[in-house]
């Protein structure tokens, strides 16, 4: 079976990428990293991509008027590569409706948080003076909206009394990067089906049992 062929925008240090250019390295993987964009010249991602001898280019966004222009540039190398499905691994920018209308359904980001709750930055800042007991991390569908779409796949990590946002950043880090290629995996073996506004997930494994945060005292039913 043809593998999906797979473009990945950075912006940044690129750990999410590492982690999707790892599992696209496994020869049963559904998917491969044919191209990886940045808009930030230098990102420190694309080394990453570079190790694995997968192309890279740079589209900064800095040397745009405005985005639809800057957007129209980072089709080009899209197109130019083949590009099926578009993974956002620490992309820093908001995509405007006309660049989601034309890669409708084609386009998957990862975000810190179990939306839609805690949509936009600062998410683990939030969710600490919130009070919440579970965070984690959220692939989805993109749509126009910021943080808005269909939802692929979402993990959980328990909140300990004592995490500050680094330690709580750095739990949901580890649980993206198990995220987002199963998320990539679900999506080039069609399993993962866009619905109207959720998204049907074919032969998945069942749910877990409950989970408490925090755990009973021992011995409690």
């Amino acid at each position: 079976m043809a593998r999906i062929r797979t473009g990945v925008l950075i912006s940044g240090r690129g750990s999410n990428l590492l982690a999707l250019l790892e599992a696209c390295a496994r020869p049963d993987f559904p998917a491969e990293i044919v191209l990886v964009v940045a808009n930030v010249p230098g990102a420190p991602g694309l080394a990453h991509a570079e190790a694995f001898g997968v192309p890279t280019a740079v589209v900064d966004h800095r040397a745009f008027s405005d985005r639809d222009s800057f957007e129209h540039a980072l089709d080009r190398p899209l197109k130019a590569a083949a590009v099926e499905l578009i993974c956002l691994a620490g992309f820093m920018r908001l995509l405007t409706p006309a660049f989601v209308g034309r890669w409708w359904d084609r386009v998957l980001n990862i975000h810190p948080a179990l939306l839609p709750a805690f949509r936009g930055l600062d998410t683990h800042r939030r969710a600490l003076e919130a009070g919440v007991r579970f965070a984690g991390c959220t692939v989805h569908f993109v749509r126009p909206e910021m943080d808005d779409g269909p939802i692929v796949v979402q993990a959980v990590v328990p909140v300990a009394a004592d995490d500050d946002e680094t330690s709580l950043a750095g739990r949901v880090l580890e649980a993206e990067h198990q995220c987002f290629p199963l998320a990539l995996r679900l999506v080039a073996e069609g399993r993962a089906v866009v619905d109207g506004s959720t998204v049907r997930l074919i032969g998945t494994a069942r749910t877990p049992a409950t989970l408490l945060n925090p755990p009973g005292p021992s011995g409690a039913s």
